[in-house]
């Protein structure tokens, strides 16, 4: 089912990290069996016997003796999941603050906003089901996560990491909360629409500077989009702040990335090639600076795999409407950061130095042209929409037309529920990939294409995520287009 999903969240094995099964080679010890010794002197038949029933009783406790020292040292490199996972934090979360609103959910659970009890302070936090965490990998995701935040907190312009608790059901993230909004949304939320290529500017240097510090951690974020930022506050001067680092992981020198992750508007052509490294996230702001500037993707088609191409193989349009009026400063930035090879393209470091990005920098505040804030308007709205609006058009389609879909389904569904688990997905995946998949990646997938977040995906959310867009818009663009209309 693989190829038409439509997420790009997937990932292989990382070259940067042993696999689970070297994990167990490892951890495994060989146990010493004891071997019976021989004695000089003689003996009768009936001691012979009797000698040779002790040796083999002796022999057979040592055996079992050995074979429960191996279980139980083997044991201690297995890590334990679902409740049974004890990560070592702090145990008195109900003590210390009390959940309030919720404020979206995630691969394995959700986030709320908390109030400390010390002193009333409103505060974020990120609650997760130990019981969803049913592989190894996805209790190092978990520990992975709060390493990172507890590594870049302190940056003015990184949610800050405050503690992680836990108890017999979940564990607790603690972080700052942020209330501003998302970048897109509080750019076209403003109010006399002015909208300056100096404002573009101040966004795109503080998105640069959580690379820089990232980079500097030997961290990879690996999902640099608009939507994963947020502003501390509604005030004007708010910082904008970095909130999600589930994709993020830690590369030594050297080494490089063999799995693809991102989201396929930002995505670096070396992810493309499974060799990435930091160079990536800049490719990724190049991209965030293309559309802050003229309200469009640098690279796009109707369907993923073109996307991909493009980015692979084409450059951006600097021709169209409004790049003549953009400055050759800003161009000139978009372009370095753009570079397909990621040995030539700038680092973070060297583009906070240029002359566009700089706090005293050269980036105009004459208002952009009112095109730029239109374009961007269609882009959010078609990014939400797109999920729901395939879903509804998804029942419209002929049996005809979706009868190998519906195979398909069966074939997953091996229970004949009439929904697929995340089981379910994971051994559809399994088999279709050439690579073993991260179990929380595999949650990213199911959690993207089910729609009613019930943890299942049915047949019709199933025929959304595997169709390609243009098959879609194809079968009754003028279904599309009424069904956009009704929505706007």
């Amino acid at each position: 089912m693989g190829a038409c999903l439509s997420t790009t969240k997937i990932s292989g094995s990382n070259s940067t990290t042993p696999s689970n099964a070297d994990h167990r080679r490892t951890a495994t010890a060989t146990g010493k069996h004891n071997e019976g010794g021989s004695n000089v002197k003689s003996h009768t038949p009936t001691e012979i016997h009797r000698n040779q029933k002790q040796k083999q009783k002796t022999q057979q406790q040592n055996n079992h003796k050995n074979k429960r020292k191996e279980k139980s040292t083997s044991r201690k490199g297995v890590i334990p999941c679902g409740k049974t996972t004890d990560f070592g934090y702090l145990k008195d979360f109900d003590s210390n603050y009390s959940t309030g609103k919720l404020l979206g959910h995630g691969q394995f659970g959700y986030t709320y906003v908390a109030i400390d009890k010390s002193n009333g302070d409103r505060v974020a936090v990120k609650k997760i089901d130990k019981n969803k965490m049913i592989l190894p990998i996805a209790v190092e995701d978990v520990k992975r996560e709060v390493k990172i935040l507890q590594a870049l907190s302190g940056h003015e312009n990184v949610v800050q990491f405050y503690n992680a608790y836990e108890d017999s059901s979940y564990v607790y993230i603690v972080m700052e909360l942020c209330e501003g909004g998302e970048l897109l949304d509080r750019i076209l939320g403003k109010k006399d629409s002015r909208y300056s290529e100096k404002d573009a500017a101040i966004v795109v240097r503080q998105m640069l500077k959580v690379a820089a510090e990232c980079h500097l951690h030997g961290l990879v974020h690996r999902d640099m989009k608009p939507e994963n930022f947020l502003f501390k506050s509604k005030k004007d001067d708010a910082h904008l702040k970095a909130t999600d680092f589930g994709l993020s992981d830690f590369i030594r020198p050297g080494r490089k990335f063999t799995d693809i992750v991102g989201s396929a508007y930002y995505v670096a052509p070396e992810v493309l090639k499974r060799k990435s490294g930091p160079e990536s996230d800049v490719w990724s702001i190049g991209v965030i600076t293309y559309i802050l500037l003229c309200g469009r993707r640098p690279f796009w088609d109707k369907t993923e795999d073109g996307i991909f191409k493009e980015v692979l193989k084409n450059k951006p349009d600097f021709k169209r409407k409004p790049w003549p009026n953009i400055s050759a400063s800003a161009k000139d930035l978009i372009k370095k950061l753009l570079v397909k090879d990621p040995r030539a393209r700038f680092t973070a470091a060297q583009a906070l130095s240029h002359p566009w990005v700089r706090e005293d920098g050269n980036a105009s505040e004459i208002p952009l042209d009112i095109s730029v804030l239109s374009n961007m308007r269609k882009f959010v709205k078609y990014s939400r929409l797109k999920q729901f609006a395939l879903r509804a058009l998804a029942s419209t389609l002929d049996e005809e037309e979706i009868s190998d879909l519906r195979d398909q389904f069966h074939a997953i569904d091996i229970d004949k529920n009439g929904a697929i688990s995340l089981e379910e997905m994971r051994e559809a995946l399994a088999k279709d990939l050439p690579w073993k998949m991260k179990e929380s990646r595999v949650s990213e997938i199911l959690e993207a294409i089910d729609g009613n977040t019930d943890g299942l995906v049915n047949f019709t959310e199933f025929v959304a995520a595997t169709l390609h867009v243009h098959q879609l818009e194809e079968h009754n663009s003028e279904k599309m287009a009424t069904f956009v209309k009704g929505c706007v």
